[in-house]
């Protein structure tokens, strides 16, 4: 039994899963996420696009391989157990050039090593048979990858933490963070929380929040919008499950591809473009005080001067539908603009190194009663539930399990 009370900055579901991970395995233990919106799930997690990573694309041995292959699991037993969205509709993993067929070859070799369940090549006549109305020379077919939905998922964990005597505390944006004497306040304004230990999961503020627990000012977040269309109604049989790109090693983005979704719309999408806000969902929202920070952090113009020529690019798609629907038209051929309307958006919470390198696996430290997450991209959601473990361990040792 234990008689602390843990603080957690941010209720996305990273830091809800590790609420409820701490409840469960530390009995006695008091939680309180506290979080700055009105309501959980607000920002990464309530725009995500709802698919369930088998683990295809993550170096072998990285936190993002293990955690994602662990999480699946966690993942896919706790939706059955509530009742939640779960439907394996399986992905395609395409290549539509023949240059494509050596990375795809590389992709099922690290998806083996990361023991992605079911995985196969599948031949130009087999994609049909999946996706009679695909494209692609050869592919990757994923037949256990699914797709649920992440907002939902993240309510029922903030119902189990405050089932445990735990709190939600909606409208608490941190201002503050100070060690006091056994322990650390966090304040927002005038008012103030004493907690034993601190876990901060604060996700497109990750950097600004650990910069207020005195963390070290690396990684910063750096966020990128990612724009989608939907396939109009009448549409959306075009596809029956995930059709992705092979995607290119340089970038943690996966490109544009067709994602279904468990109320039944398929998004197309998305585009990656610097936002002008960590919380610019679109492209009037602007915020001087972010753009002052992305401006004048070295790692920014070391990140343009190496991919200025893919911004462009992905810019051009986020002005033209034309444009945003050409790479889509190589996975199924036909699609067009006449097929879709503007769909919604998300921002990335990207970390950047001070080189300009896109950090792309996860990272989570300790520092004496503060453990930080640093870096959460996809695939935090589907991970969401490993990644509380790790947390939890981190932040507790060996002692965490009951």
């Amino acid at each position: 039994m234990s008689d602390e009370t843990v603080g957690i900055v941010g209720a996305g579901i990273v830091g809800l899963a590790t609420g409820r991970d701490i409840v469960l395995r530390r009995p006695g233990t008091r939680v309180v996420v506290l979080e700055k919106e009105q309501d959980v799930a607000v920002h990464q997690t309530g725009h995500n696009s709802g698919v369930v990573h088998a683990g295809i694309y993550y170096a072998p041995g990285s936190l993002k391989a293990d955690l994602c292959v662990r999480g699946v699991g966690l993942l896919r037993e706790y939706c059955q157990e509530r009742s939640l969205p779960y439907d394996e509709i399986g992905k395609l993993v395409m290549a539509v050039r023949e240059d494509e067929l050596g990375r795809m070859d590389n992709l099922y070799e690290r998806a083996k090593n990361n023991h992605v369940p079911d995985l196969r090549k599948v031949s130009r006549d087999e994609i049909k048979e999946i996706e009679p109305n695909a494209g692609g020379i050869a592919a990757l077919h994923s037949p256990r990858t699914a797709i649920t939905d992440y907002k939902a998922i993240a309510r029922e964990f903030a119902k189990d933490i405050e089932a445990s005597g735990g709190e939600v505390r909606r409208g608490f944006p941190v201002t503050s963070i100070t060690s006091v004497p056994g322990g650390i306040e966090v304040a927002s304004g005038q008012e103030r929380i004493r907690v034993d230990r601190l876990i901060l999961c604060a996700g497109l503020q990750s950097d600004a929040v650990a910069k207020l627990a005195q963390d070290k000012p690396e990684p910063k977040i750096v966020p990128f919008r990612g724009e989608y269309m939907l396939l109009k109604p009448d549409r959306t049989r075009l596809v029956r499950g995930l059709v992705y790109p092979v995607p290119d090693p340089r970038y943690p983005f996966l490109g544009v591809h067709f994602t279904p979704r468990v109320d039944g719309s398929v998004e197309v999408g998305p585009n990656a473009v610097l936002a002008l806000a960590r919380e610019g969902y679109s492209l009037g929202k602007i915020s001087p005080k972010d753009l002052l920070g992305i401006a004048a952090y070295p790692g920014t113009w070391r990140m343009a001067a190496q991919h200025w020529r893919t911004g462009i690019k992905e810019y051009r798609g986020a002005l033209s539908a034309t444009a945003f629907m050409k790479d889509a038209g190589l996975y199924v051929p036909g699609v067009g603009v006449k097929d879709v309307v503007r769909g919604g958006a998300g921002v990335r919470a990207q970390a950047l190194d001070r080189d300009g390198t896109l950090v792309d696996d996860f990272r989570i430290h300790q520092a004496g009663r503060i453990t930080a997450v640093r870096n959460a991209p996809s695939p935090a959601a589907t991970a969401s539930m490993a990644i509380a473990e790790h947390i939890v361990d981190a932040a507790f040792g060996d002692n965490s399990a009951t």
